[in-house]
């Protein structure tokens, strides 16, 4: 069986505005201009969305996490897959060029959030959505180590651009300072609820 939301709580007026002006900030704001490069704000623009904005909607929006919860595995796989094919660099570099991808690169990243969110905190188990979030922390973690550790630009070659590392080693930094830490604590509290729940069985 899911885990229930209150029926009370329909909708939540806060966690879902942040959610929707969180959307509209990023897709607004000049994040490259701010971050001094393209991939920065990418960076910055895709970890905004699944990392912050989606679940603020799946907890303000009650009804959308029961749309979209799957099995927390399933889900954290579904992101990892998302995540990792939009950063190779022949794909990316496609949906920099291309209007009609773009749209599709950042639809598919909200949508594999809101997913993962929805399926983990909706969890049966608190444990199985400890373990989705934990998951997606590490395999996070691990492409933003890869873009600060690459003895090159990845991405230049395929944009027609110069090879700009930096940009690359920023990129992999916000990637780490939002997602890493993002995921691992709330996977964390749903540990913590999980061994509280199992002391009050006891």
């Amino acid at each position: 069986m899911k885990r229930a939301f209150p029926a009370a709580a329909a909708i939540r007026p806060v966690p879902l505005v942040l959610g929707l002006g969180l959307l509209a900030a990023v897709w607004v704001a000049p994040l490259p201009m701010w971050l001094g490069s393209a991939f920065a704000g990418h960076m910055a623009r895709h970890m905004t969305l699944v990392a912050l904005a989606a679940p603020l909607l799946v907890l303000g929006w009650p009804a959308l996490g029961r749309a979209l919860a799957l099995s927390p595995l399933i889900a954290a796989v579904l992101e990892f897959m998302v995540v990792w094919g939009w950063h190779l660099p022949r794909l990316h570099a496609t949906a920099h060029h291309s209007q009609p991808v773009f749209v599709l690169e950042q639809g598919s990243f909200l949508l594999a959030g809101l997913v993962v969110w929805a399926g983990c905190l909706r969890a049966a188990h608190p444990l199985a959505g400890a373990g989705g979030l934990l998951l997606t922390s590490m395999h996070m973690t691990l492409l933003g180590a890869l873009l600060i550790l690459a003895p090159r630009d990845l991405y230049a070659a395929q944009l027609g651009l110069l090879p700009q590392l930096s940009a690359q080693q920023v990129g992999g930094m916000i990637m780490l300072g939002i997602g890493t830490p993002v995921y691992l604590v709330a996977g964390l509290v749903l540990t913590a609820r999980a061994v509280k729940e199992r002391e009050i069985a006891a």
